[in-house]
């Protein structure tokens, strides 16, 4: 599965972000694909999450109702709009697949596969 994430950037606290990332090389209903995201000096955490069987989403507390996960099956994508960016959001955002063990957490340990990553910069 390759992954690959755009649309990271400099915001300035408050402001609004679209990341997206192109999935291919697996065409399995059973995939999970979902954003994570590392600070500097902190572990990967799970952000969201979204089944391509169902269309079941996971967020973590920390961004529910700031920020949205979404998919166009057409174009095998996946896009996360955040809303009210945070200083705190700051971090490395990566794609993620999970093609075998979803748990149904959106936790890192979870994920096959990540993306290169997208930098998210939130200043105040």
């Amino acid at each position: 599965v390759q992954l690959v994430e755009s649309g990271g950037g400099l915001v300035q606290a408050g402001g609004s972000l679209r990341l997206s990332c192109a999935a291919s090389g697996s065409n399995s209903d059973e995939i999970v694909l979902g954003w994570f995201r590392q600070a500097p000096g902190r572990e990967r955490e799970g952000v969201s999450c979204i089944s391509r069987k169902d269309g079941s989403t996971v967020y973590s507390p920390s961004v529910k109702g700031r920020f949205t996960i979404s998919s166009d099956a057409a174009e095998n994508t996946i896009y996360l709009q955040m809303n009210s960016l945070k200083r705190e959001d700051t971090a490395v955002y990566f794609c993620g697949a999970i093609t075998y063990r979803y748990e149904g957490l959106c936790r890192p340990h979870e994920v096959d596969y990540y993306g290169q990553g997208t930098q998210v910069t939130v200043s105040s």
